[in-house]
């Protein structure tokens, strides 16, 4: 019988060995700067093709604004990406992926596609469909 009590540490164990992996592949293919929690900010910019507010970011990935606001310090930091004040309203930074962080697409898709690989495996779609709608649950459930 599987142990339903330790559900938080089993989730850290496996954030803890996707990250390391995930490192890895960076590593290896001599990416700088990059890091696993940048995943989802990166998966955000890459799929725009404008500039867009860090509000949508924030909003995107789901994420505390300064945890997002240190992502797009770093990115910026080492070329990635470029941050911007709204013509029309100072309150709005717009950011975008400069050529540097574009570059990222092809290494980004093969990377994630190993992660899924590796965390799947051999589960059924069924079954990996199941799986993402209870983990929204357990997120829901700790949201409220």
């Amino acid at each position: 019988m599987a142990d339903i009590g330790g559900i938080a540490g089993q989730i850290a164990r496996i954030r803890e060995k996707a990250n390391a992996l995930v490192e890895k592949e960076l590593h290896d293919r001599g990416i700088k700067g990059i890091f696993p929690a940048h995943g989802p900010v990166l998966s955000f910019l890459l799929r725009q093709s404008e500039p867009v507010p860090i509000r949508a970011v924030v909003e995107s990935v789901r994420r505390v604004k300064s945890t997002v606001t240190v992502t797009i310090r770093t990115l910026e930091k080492h070329g990635y990406l470029r941050k911007f004040p709204c013509e029309t309203d100072a309150r709005v930074t717009y950011v975008e992926l400069t050529p540097k962080g574009r570059e990222l697409q092809k290494d980004f898709d093969e990377i994630s596609r190993t992660l899924r690989g590796k965390l799947y495996g051999d589960i059924s779609q069924k079954d990996r469909e199941r799986l993402v709608q209870q983990l929204d649950e357990i997120e829901e459930n700790l949201s409220e």
